[in-house]
């Protein structure tokens, strides 16, 4: 007879909690998670980005900068496990967060039956979008054994949130009637039945359930523990339905009490108390499809109120927030308003490019973009074990795609091989650093000197610089193929095994972007930019988690308006080659512009500063699917 939800909730709590601990031991080691900052972004007051260089705006990005990229809000995109193992960690950048921050909300995926494909429309076609691979990969076994895996999931996780919780801080656990019952049980655990201190009930009476054979479900629940002592507690109140008659109170110095209130004839004082003190039962609407304002259409998005309170009655202007699941980013957008200081993660990519696209929106402070450096490394561990090399993996790589290993004296870490019958060289590049135009050339260096050299070569890569695209057109080399390994091929691996596995991968080609510096004018008070976009090129539609249907849909879009698959677009118009810095940007449903909710615009004019000499123009292009593309225009000079 299999055990009870129940009976197993002991041993779920020691793995959950061993797999953490494994975590914050390894802080010290070796073996670090390790964040890659993507983009330094910095909003401006407008689309035409004219005011990012007024003084005081200027003065204010530049203020932040310069307090150091551990001073900045963040948005992470990735597991927040590996998140969270690299914000314990710190690096000279960005110094470990252990005991730093002061408010964690988190409203993970608590509804095992939910279904969070992600709609995409595009001019003429709509488009139902699988979860991407990285949430496969995270969150593969999370229902696979119903609520126990979930508990699983969540376990290590509130463990790792301990750990990054100041000693006076606060956790608030948004769950609902799946699990929540549960839920306690593990923060009763986690962070002591001690530290319990309330059970919000959010009841949102707009949304009607109709008539299911029971009592309605309308209302969530909010769990707050503290970590240790003296938690911070703001009293809020929210205004009553009907005002309430009171009688008025006055100090009285003799007494040192308060009494009732007299006017000069002796008369009673009594006001109307429009207010009163909130108390764990919280009565606020649930956003609805016509709210045109706050709907951005995530399937799990809460009210901006909702997290205001929150935030609000926990955390004092200044303190740290974080939110490990933000989905749509209503935490990060309501912590920004209220002047307090934030890291957000996800690993769904159109949760990051739409809270990415909302703090633009905001126009908030300057804040960094980054994701987890190594994660194919993280899922190779977990598919061949804590002890793999990286040879081991390129050889796996290699024989899916059916290339003969070449002799080991040949070899370079047992990443190359041969197609059989033929003189073409395979390269696996590592999962573990970006594959650039260095290692472009490194891998033709190969195909010319290995075994008296060979016709070809080709090079698969995991994880590729932004301007990968540029690069290869710039090389014009045609004995050179850049392909990209198929993202969820570890997971496959694991649940199948190479054998099974070796006919069905498919390695795609990449997406490029191509862009151009159409003008750059002097202008009275300083510079005008104009900057077009000529073309995207989406990798092959069947990397895409897409079924057949939607793969034919997307198809004619790629034939037919390939500029409409851009989701995001932004220039810097000096680029260090380092940190890309938006001073301009455009996304879909922005219809300041041109009143297209469907399509960015595809000419940007950008007001700048003077300047002497040359520019380095970088264009970095998101697309609806999350990938990434940029073009790096060089010597950009006034006529």
């Amino acid at each position: 007879m299999s055990k009870s939800l129940l009976e197993q909730l002991p041993n779920i709590v020691a793995a959950g909690k061993r797999q953490a601990a494994q975590i914050l031991e390894q802080l010290d080691g070796d073996h670090r998670v390790s964040l890659q900052t993507r983009e330094l972004v910095i909003p401006g007051r407008d689309t035409s980005g004219a005011d990012l260089f007024a003084e005081e705006s200027r003065a204010e990005a530049e203020g932040v900068v310069a307090g150091g990229f551990g001073a900045m809000n963040r948005l992470i995109y990735g597991d927040n496990l590996l998140a969270m193992a690299a914000l314990l960690a710190g690096n000279d950048e960005t110094p470990s967060l252990r005991g730093k921050i002061d408010l964690i909300y988190i409203d993970p995926p608590f509804d095992s039956k939910a279904d969070y494909r992600s709609k995409i429309v595009l001019p003429g076609a709509t488009l139902d979008q699988k979860p991407n691979i990285l949430e496969q990969f995270a969150y593969s076994d999370t229902w696979a054994d119903g609520s126990a895996s979930f508990l699983g999931m969540l376990t290590p996780r509130l463990a790792l949130m301990r750990e990054l919780l100041s000693d006076s801080g606060s956790i608030v656990v948004h769950t609902d009637w799946h699990v929540g019952h549960y839920v306690k049980i593990l923060l009763d655990e986690i962070f002591g039945k001690d530290n319990f201190r309330n059970e919000i009930v959010w009841h949102y009476y707009n949304k009607l359930q109709g008539n299911v054979g029971r009592f309605a479900s309308n209302h969530d629940v909010l769990f707050a523990y503290k970590k240790l002592n003296n938690p911070v507690y703001n009293v809020i109140r929210e205004l009553r339905d009907k005002p309430k008659r009171q009688q008025k109170r006055a100090w009285d110095p003799a007494t040192k009490t308060l009494k009732q209130a007299r006017d000069e004839q002796g008369n009673l004082i009594y006001y109307e108390d429009t207010h009163r003190m909130l108390d764990d039962v919280w009565r606020l609407p649930y956003i609805m499809p016509a709210d045109k304002i706050q709907k951005l259409n995530y399937p799990t998005q809460k009210p901006e109120t909702l997290l205001a309170r929150v935030i609000e009655s926990a955390s004092n202007e200044g303190d740290l927030i974080a939110d490990f699941f933000v989905g749509s980013g209503t935490t990060a957008a309501v912590a920004e308003r209220l002047g307090r200081r934030w890291v957000a993660t996800d690993l769904g990519k159109p949760s990051a490019m739409m809270t990415r696209k909302r703090l633009v929106d905001l126009n908030a402070q300057p804040f960094l973009y980054q994701a987890i450096g190594d994660y194919q490394v993280e899922q190779a561990r977990s598919t061949l074990g804590r002890s793999f090399r990286i040879g081991d993996l390129a050889r796996v790589v290699l024989d899916i795609f059916g290339a003969l290993p070449l002799p080991p004296e040949e070899n370079v870490n047992g990443s190359l091989g041969r197609l059989p019958h033929s003189r073409t060289l395979v390269y696996a590049d590592s999962p573990s650093k970006l594959t650039t135009v260095s290692t472009l050339r490194r891998a033709r260096g190969y195909r010319d000197a290995k075994m008296g050299g060979f016709d070809k070569v080709i090079v698969l890569g995991w994880n590729f610089s932004a301007g990968i695209g540029h690069d290869i057109s710039a090389l014009s080399d045609d004995r050179l193929e850049v392909l990209v390994i198929p993202p969820d091929l570890l997971d496959r691996l694991k649940k199948k095994g190479a054998d099974k596995i070796a006919g069905e991968v498919r390695f795609s080609s990449l997406q490029y972007l191509r862009a151009t510096v159409e003008q750059r004018l002097a202008a009275p008070d300083g510079e005008v930019l104009r900057v077009v976009l000529d073309n995207y090129l989406l990798l092959s539609p069947d990397a895409i988690n897409l079924d057949a249907k939607n793969r034919e849909a997307l198809q004619k879009v790629m034939n037919s308006e390939p500029l409409a698959l851009i989701e995001y677009w932004a220039v810097d118009p000096d680029y260090d080659g380092q940190v890309f810095r938006s001073v301009w940007q455009d996304y879909r449903g922005n219809t300041e512009n041109d009143n297209d909710p469907l399509r960015v615009v595809t000419r940007a004019q950008i007001e700048l500063p003077p300047k002497d000499g040359s520019r380095t123009v970088c264009v970095r292009a998101v697309d609806v699917f999350g990938f990434e593309s940029e073009v790096v225009i060089e010597d950009v000079d006034l006529p």
